[in-house]
């Protein structure tokens, strides 16, 4: 059973374009990454997916329910976290939490507490009296309440301290251990990168590739920049993918033997060279080139 499926699940705003034939297949039990450039779909298709907006054609099942017509019995296992965080700026957290507690079945005032404390939030404020990140915190709270099996996180780290984000890291991977499902939209390509399993990536509300993560890192080689009088053609010669060529500059993807290419060049006038592992930002990044936000 999948935790998501879509089958050519299709939003248009009018004449605008949201989403396209997204065919989605989001494993139980695993933290599925969601990345793309603004304007890509993204949103529309989480906002969709929880029956915010209606599908122009095409469907979608969240645990085998239907993403419409079952969208109640959804929301009672479902938590979610949306990219921007409003509340009416003149409640207290308190009675924000109190309220969301009451809507989950299996929540309990000994779980808020452990939330509240874990997450580090003043109970006693008004939202207009948070920051962007203590709003974050609270919605955070809110979406964990009642265990639920399948979180959708929208920028989630966005407005954290690196010290939440890592407490947030650590509460996710905890969820994924005990089985629960993420689904993880983020612009934090390391983020992505550290968490997920598995990561598809968005771009002109259609999606362009789905990567399994630990396939993908066994395929990494090396990011090579140098600067020197290197003739052009023992680079093209090395190089899996050129990145950056001009005038004695070359950045360039290399999977071969290290020492063959340092001995290849030894004999030229090197001004700077640069050496690291391949990540998976640097294969992210490509999907984001030619964007025009």
């Amino acid at each position: 059973m999948y935790a998501i499926e879509t089958v050519n699940l299709t939003k248009y705003y009018g004449k605008n374009r949201g989403i396209i034939d997204v065919n989605l297949k989001v494993k139980e039990g695993e933290i599925f990454g969601f990345i793309g450039p603004n304007g890509a779909g993204k949103s529309t298709l989480i906002r969709t997916l929880l029956n915010f907006i209606y599908p122009t054609r095409g469907g979608g099942y969240i645990l085998e329910r239907d993403i419409v017509t079952d969208s109640k019995a959804i929301k009672e296992f479902t938590g979610y976290v949306p990219s921007e965080i409003k509340y009416y700026g003149q409640v207290f957290v308190k009675d924000i939490l109190d309220y969301a507690k009451s809507f989950k079945k299996d929540s309990s005032d000994e779980q808020l507490r452990k939330l509240i404390q874990l997450l580090d939030i003043d109970l006693n404020k008004k939202m207009a009296e948070l920051s962007l990140g203590n709003k974050k915190k609270v919605a955070l709270a809110q979406a964990l309440l009642g265990n639920p099996s399948l979180l959708i996180l929208d920028e989630p780290a966005s407005g954290l301290d690196p010290l939440m984000q890592k407490t947030l890291f650590e509460i996710l991977m905890d969820m994924k251990n005990q089985g629960k499902t993420i689904f993880l939209s983020s612009h934090n390509l390391v983020e992505v990168g550290n968490l997920c399993d598995r990561v598809a990536i968005i771009k002109d509300g259609r999606i362009v590739d789905t990567i399994d993560l630990k396939a993908k890192l066994s395929e990494f080689g090396r990011i090579i920049e140098l600067k020197g009088n290197i003739p052009k053609e023992l680079i093209q010669g090395f190089a899996d993918d050129i990145i950056l060529s001009e005038e004695d500059h070359y950045k360039f993807k290399y999977r071969g033997d290290i020492d063959k290419f340092i001995k290849a060049i030894s004999s030229y006038q090197v001004e700077d060279l640069s050496i690291r592992k391949e990540n998976l930002e640097d294969t992210f990044l490509k999907y984001y080139e030619g964007d025009g936000e």
